[in-house]
């Protein structure tokens, strides 16, 4: 199918019905921000033996509600469908690994975190973070609803349970183990469609005095820098700071902080706290100037979002026309990492082995598997050496530094790394 993108403003009447309220305040005033066409799930990787059956692929169809401006997707798959045995391992970054051991460094010092203390970690993963707890001595607990990566956090010995979060299992938690002086949520908050149901179950795991830590790419810097294609199935919505505020206030959680990340191209960092906790204008000086920030880039107002269809284009264009022009030289261009974002651009560029012959990635559950949609092959991280390419098509461009680094040797035989987002550069 040929990717199209809409034009801002256009009606959506012919989305589904489920597609047609804001799932955050229930407006039915929804304006189309950016169509991708239609993909499959983005973590949904090919075996061989599957290679020669169907793919169902599902619209990606961004929307902004024109009363909340929460900025979503329909939800047209649900994350059992993806989230029961996961593809991704977040320990193979080993930039995140140590972003995650900053962050329990300075929760620590920031909250007092010690043996007394309770920390639980929702979408968990395969204990990237908590395992950083474990060793102070600071009792901690994973939610985490996929079974495989679930048992790798086992293994590292953090203590996780195999469950998503709802209201019922937030109770139950607190119940079983009582209330958590942190709870944290990174990079989950946009992959939940009952935004409201998990939001009151973080508020139902917290203490009433506790803190909440949320981290999710913020979505100034994805329209600035052009980040679309971090616009994936299970994403279901995409954060502005106020938007981020008002879901936590729907849920009886009161943002009080915010701290702007590098992560995942530019994340924020919400700290709230129960409603009851905190007084009115808790806000700190951080989360006034974010707002502002935001307000200025015009993205506290609906005609703020239009524009950004006709730069995805630009991007697009770009990347294709190197690798045809790259083809015709007789140029070799290979790809490095398999990440989610990186099946939305091949297959909304419309590449496919003939232009990326395969990709590598240090995941070996991925190993000899086939990316949705484009089909191209998955190889270890050693085929780029045994190849010698010419060009490098660096797919997850939100690990550069890490990545620059793991693939310092292309430089021995003159390669070049090639980064497509936010616009092509070859470095």
């Amino acid at each position: 199918m040929t990717a199209t993108l809409s034009e801002p403003g256009q009606d959506v009447s012919s989305v589904a019905p489920a597609a047609r309220s804001c799932r955050l305040c229930g407006s039915p005033e929804l304006r189309s921000f950016l169509d991708l066409g239609a993909t499959p799930p983005c973590e949904l990787f090919l075996t061989a033996e599957a290679a020669g059956g169907a793919e169902v692929t599902y619209p990606l169809h961004v929307m902004v509600c024109g009363s909340c401006l929460l900025v979503q997707l329909p939800p047209l798959i649900t994350p059992e469908e993806t989230f029961t045995e996961y593809a991704y391992f977040s320990s193979f970054s080993t930039s995140w690994v140590r972003h995650a051991a900053e962050f329990v460094d300075g929760a620590v010092e920031r909250l007092g975190l010690d043996g007394d203390s309770f920390v639980v970690e929702v979408a968990s993963n395969d204990g990237y973070l908590l395992q950083h707890l474990v060793p102070r001595g600071v009792r901690c607990l994973g939610i985490e609803p996929s079974a495989n990566v679930g048992d790798a956090a086992r293994e590292r010995g953090v203590p996780t349970l195999t469950a998503f979060l709802t209201p019922v299992t937030g109770e139950r938690v607190r119940a079983q183990h009582g209330p958590a002086d942190l709870v944290v949520a990174n990079n989950v908050y946009a992959h939940i469609p009952d935004v409201l149901g998990f939001t009151h179950g973080l508020r139902a795991l917290v203490a009433d005095d506790g803190w909440v830590s949320i981290e999710v790419q913020h979505l100034l810097t994805l329209v600035q820098r052009t980040q679309f294609d971090t616009v994936y199935h299970e994403h279901f919505q995409y954060y502005t700071l106020l938007t981020g505020q008002r879901a936590l206030a729907a849920g009886g959680l009161t943002l009080v902080d915010v701290e702007l990340l590098d992560t995942h191209g530019g994340s924020i960092r919400m700290w709230a706290r129960p409603a009851a906790a905190v007084g009115p204008g808790a806000e700190s000086e951080r989360v006034r100037e974010v707002l502002a920030a935001e307000a200025a880039a015009g993205l506290h107002g609906v005609t703020g979002y239009d524009g950004f269809a006709t730069a995805v284009s630009r991007v697009r264009d770009d990347l294709v026309e190197f690798l045809i022009d790259a083809r015709r030289q007789g140029r070799t261009v290979v790809g490095y990492g398999a990440p989610g974002k990186g099946n939305t651009l091949l297959n909304f560029c419309g590449i496919r082995p003939d232009l990326l012959p395969y990709t590598v990635d240090r995941n070996p559950y991925k190993h000899g598997r086939l990316t949705p949609g484009t089909r191209i092959p998955v190889c270890p991280p050693e085929r780029i050496a045994e190849d010698r390419p010419d060009y490098v098509l660096v797919l997850p461009w939100n690990l550069r530094e890490e990545i620059v680094e793991q693939l310092s040797y292309v430089r021995e035989w003159g390669g070049r790394l090639v980064f497509p987002i936010p616009s092509l550069e070859i470095v």
